[in-house]
């Protein structure tokens, strides 16, 4: 309900601990997310630490719509990256006002 009214999620905290004013193991965001599928249409390439691996892949939706997710791959990912023309996985949470998914992250190749 509370996220329906546009909350990003709830604050859940032990009980049994004291407040304190900076981050605590007590406090636990949980926020919801959902998944959807992406074509990769491109490998983009990294930069520092990950200067000769991958940087982020360039996906195209179901809905035809192209964006890109750097994030939620390990190295070993970044190292062999999924086949162009593969199908990925990947979860977000909703859509900016363009209809881009929000905060993409790479979950795994679609087997």
């Amino acid at each position: 309900m509370l996220v329906e009214n546009g909350a990003e999620g709830l604050m859940l905290h032990l009980a049994t601990a004291p407040h304190r004013s900076s981050r605590s193991d007590a406090l636990l965001k949980l926020k919801p997310y959902f998944d959807d599928e992406a074509e990769v249409i491109e490998h983009l390439p990294g930069q520092g630490k990950y200067t000769g691996m991958l940087g982020a892949l360039r996906v195209k939706n179901q809905q035809g719509i192209e964006f890109s997710i750097g994030t939620g791959f390990t190295d070993a990912d970044r190292a062999n990256p999924p086949a162009i023309g593969s199908i990925i996985t990947y979860k977000y949470h909703g859509f900016t006002k363009n209809g881009v998914p929000r905060f993409a992250s790479f979950l795994r190749i679609r087997e």
